[in-house]
């Protein structure tokens, strides 16, 4: 069997890179490179050596929340984690992009309209908890718009949107970090700047993260399902990050107490996003056990296969397991074999609810492909059969079998009527007529790979 792009196939799209994406990680490291440069140009403008001495404590101090808040928002998705390149590039995006258009239109709405139109107070009051929120929230929740336009298959539960809003949020507030805490150094000294760092970068670190969130769960509401509502999800979301945001903000000129309250709301608000987590994996367990029974013919899963795919304490097992019998390889194929597994499960869930992109039927063979070739990888790698620890022996376990992909086609075409699926195009699936999916050879008579696999799945998700 011809290699696999195996990302390519996880995400849905034609084999390659992709040129989109690639522009927009350009763009967004640009961006971040010209505003922290900026910063940069302006602590030394002020203060000279001092100046940047200033800069580089502040850039220092803006890492440390991220350093934090990356690994918690990617622990709310591991199940079925979303692609690393598109994280980066929604983090560019806030850090760089969200950043520089915030910057522009902040300023010139203060210094053109708020100050001249209601004097410096109240102008700066204004601008500050109503300006600010509509334009950050707007230009970070932009690129949720491009992506449940260009990668809505991708987003297959309200923690994925979750996931995508607070990268963008994370690099929006780091880049906006490091300008607060240079200001807090040349107004009121080293002293100021750890203030400012302790209230922005450990008190309330998660403050846009919530924000933004809100967007996310919007976006995520009108890439899972159909109707009227999905058209004013992303916008009631918008709704939602504009007025946390603005709480949070306009709590500041009511002293401690203000700000209190809308520590406290915000506190309540990410207690619920963490339970809408724990509800999306729930039901993302749910279309494992359901829907993956269906494929055991194939010979690719069985009971126990299903039930180590359930849980994250038996994935994280398994993939220990393979690499302990055929090294980091090993683990890379148990890795593709299990996000195959459980996007082939939420594929047929997207399928339930009517949002499948057509020709579906092209992707699940693809992701079928991609669970016999990490299989045969690892095969390939293994001295003599083992016992898996989900399974008391080797021939319990799909992921030790060999077969030939012809036939687990030929099985899974059979389990077709089994779902309920939407309407075929006249002349027969991309099965019958030996179309490709994303990343996938036709799946008409196909050369079984010899006895030692091929050298390895490409790179994982």
């Amino acid at each position: 069997m011809p290699a696999l792009d195996t990302k390519a196939i996880l995400q849905g799209r034609k084999p390659g890179r992709s040129t989109s994406l690639t522009i927009g990680i350009t763009v967004g490291t640009l961006c971040t490179l010209g505003m922290i440069g900026y910063l940069l140009l302006s602590g030394l403008a002020q203060g000279g050596v001092h100046g940047i001495l200033g800069f580089l404590l502040s850039l220092l101090a803006a890492v440390i929340p991220v350093a934090i808040l990356i690994p918690l928002i990617l622990l709310l998705d591991r199940l079925e984690p979303e692609p690393g390149s598109m994280l980066v590039f929604a983090f560019l995006w806030g850090a760089g992009v969200a950043v520089v258009v915030s910057f522009i239109l902040n300023t010139l709405g203060m210094e053109a309209v708020a100050v001249p139109v209601f004097g410096a107070d109240l102008g700066h009051m204004l601008s500050t908890s109503v300006g600010a929120p509509l334009v950050e929230e707007s230009a970070k929740g932009i690129v949720l718009l491009l992506l449940l336009w260009r990668r809505r298959h991708e987003i297959d539960s309200f923690t994925d949107g979750v996931t995508y809003a607070a990268m963008v949020a994370t690099g929006f507030a780091f880049t906006e970090n490091v300008l607060y805490f240079l200001s807090s150094f040349f107004s009121e000294g080293f002293f100021g700047l750890v203030f400012t760092f302790v209230l922005r970068g450990l008190v309330a670190p998660f403050g846009h993260p919530i924000y933004t969130s809100m967007i996310g769960i919007g976006v995520a509401y009108a890439a899972m399902n159909r109707g009227v509502l999905r058209f004013l999800a992303p916008v009631a979301g918008w709704v939602a990050a504009v007025l946390l945001h603005a709480l949070w903000n306009g709590s500041t000129f009511f002293g401690w107490v203000g700000l209190g309250v809308a520590y406290l709301v915000l506190f309540f608000v990410l207690m619920g996003i963490v339970v809408i987590a724990v509800q999306d994996r729930r039901r993302q367990v749910e279309a494992i056990s359901s829907y993956l029974p269906t494929y055991t013919p194939t010979g690719l899963v069985t009971p126990a296969d299903i039930r180590m795919l359930s849980s994250m304490k038996g994935r994280r097992g398994a993939r220990a397991w393979a690499q302990r019998n055929a090294g980091q390889r090993g683990r890379q194929a148990m890795k593709d074999y299990q996000l195959a597994a459980t996007e082939l499960a939420l594929l047929h869930q997207r399928l339930d609810r009517g949002v499948a992109r057509p020709h579906w039927e092209g992707r699940r063979d693809s992701f079928l492909a991609l669970m016999h070739v990490a299989r045969e990888a690892f095969l390939g790698r293994v001295q003599q059969p083992v016992a898996p620890g989900w399974a008391a022996n080797p021939t319990d376990s799909g992921f030790l079998k060999r077969a030939d992909f012809a036939h687990v086609i030929a099985s899974a075409q059979d389990q077709r009527g089994q779902r309920p699926t939407p309407p075929r195009p006249t002349g027969g699936g991309p099965a019958q007529q030996g179309r490709q999916g994303p990343g996938t050879p036709p799946s008409g008579d196909q050369p079984r790979p010899g006895p030692h696999g091929p050298e390895g799945p490409a790179q994982g998700r």
